[in-house]
């Protein structure tokens, strides 16, 4: 995430999600998932060179059964 937080080729672990707004601004919103249940997602702020990690969860998380 700290290297590469938007990888060109997607791998088992790494999912781009859909967009999200925040304060006025689109940003990629990726899924990094840690362990079987545990997963963190976080924000790619493109302009500020940033990583805005939105949630971290040591269970399966339902937002992802959708």
């Amino acid at each position: 995430m700290r290297t590469d937080p938007a990888p060109a080729a997607r791998t088992e672990r790494h999912h781009r999600l859909k967009g999200e707004l925040v304060r006025g601004e689109t940003m990629d919103r990726w899924q990094i998932e840690v362990t079987a249940g545990g997963r963190v997602w976080y924000l790619l702020d493109v302009e500020r060179h940033t990583v805005w990690i939105d949630r971290a969860s040591t269970g399966h998380p339902k937002a992802t059964d959708r």
